[in-house]
């Protein structure tokens, strides 16, 4: 048998010589909820191990942060009031804005990834404006604008629309430029489906809808073509950087993406996906560094670029120990 795949096998060396993908802790994205108020670190229970923070204690997060290595943060601002249409998202001296002035300030080398949505600041909780019911795409795109300026005044790094808006990308884009921003960078969360994998997140964010869904403006989680179309449409507004969200069950829009688009890939391993392995893993289920390293393979293998997980200092960590 002169064919015996196994001989590159025998052993880790071997196995490590030929591996044909890896991650590395660049490659990481560390999502972090910050909420208006004082002395705050409330945990997520769906979440284990994931905190809200408010900015005075946000040090403490920040500190894992940057001795993990891990060099990118995405903010989520929780306020303390919300109205219909999600006024706090814009205001310069709202709660994110202030997380990205204090990171900015006391950790300069970490890139600040400023999320872009106004669910987690509406009364209603959808992510754009309402008129009887119906959520309102041009009407919104003015406000992810304004909201996006005031993210970069305050020092973001890249503005990452997760609203879902058509034509939100060019609306941005136009906004940053217009304003100074020309050098700041969007990553569109362009294929981000309807999925029900974002349960924790909506606990952790405080940003579930008081009525209905968000079908009407997220994918419909069978369709992979309109996904490429979504990519195609977001990149053609001035996207710098993709996004296919969630991803375990996406890894498929994840490979057509890398193989159509050449331009870096995001994928987010979202709330769901991390609340599951933790349970799997406390019931003793599951070896969870295992299946957590196999799931960022697999991301990787796929095609992602940048995987934004709420493992990420866990991932770090067991990276350096390797």
């Amino acid at each position: 048998m002169k064919t015996r795949l196994r001989r590159l096998r025998v052993n880790e060396p071997m196995r490590a010589l030929v591996r044909e993908t890896s991650v590395d802790i660049s490659d990481l994205v560390y999502p972090i909820f910050v909420i208006e108020g004082k002395n705050i670190k409330n945990p997520v229970d769906s979440m284990p191990g994931i905190f809200q923070y408010s900015v005075d204690r946000l040090n403490e997060e920040m500190e894992r942060v940057e001795k993990s290595g891990v060099s990118a943060v995405l903010l989520f601002g929780i306020p303390a009031k919300k109205d219909e249409v999600g006024s706090e998202a814009y205001n310069d001296n709202g709660v994110v804005q202030q997380a990205i002035r204090f990171i900015k300030r006391e950790y300069p080398s970490i890139l600040v990834i400023a999320d872009v949505c106004l669910c987690e600041y509406t009364s209603h909780g959808h992510c754009g404006l309402i008129s009887n019911g119906i959520i309102l795409n041009d009407a919104t795109l003015p406000l992810l604008a304004k909201m996006s300026v005031s993210c970069a005044k305050a020092g973001a790094d890249i503005i990452a629309p997760s609203d879902m808006m058509d034509g939100r990308v060019g609306a941005i884009r136009d906004a940053l430029d217009e304003n100074g921003f020309e050098n700041t960078a969007i990553m569109a969360y362009s294929a981000k489906f309807a999925s029900g994998y974002y349960s924790p997140f909506r606990d952790a964010a405080h940003s579930a809808p008081a009525f209905g869904d968000r079908r009407t403006y997220q994918m419909d989680i069978a369709n992979g073509k309109e996904a490429m179309r979504e990519i195609a449409s977001d990149i053609d507004e001035g996207a710098d950087i993709v996004m296919v969200k969630p991803a375990l069950a996406y890894l498929d829009i994840v490979k057509e993406a890398s193989l159509n688009f050449d331009l870096p890939i995001a994928t987010y391993n979202v709330s769901g996906e991390y609340a599951m392995v933790k349970a799997a893993a406390k019931l003793g289920y599951i070896d969870e560094k295992r299946i957590v390293m196999e799931n960022m393979i697999a991301m990787k293998r796929a095609g992602a670029k940048i995987i934004i997980t709420y493992h990420a200092l866990d991932v770090a960590a067991w990276l350096k120990e390797e």
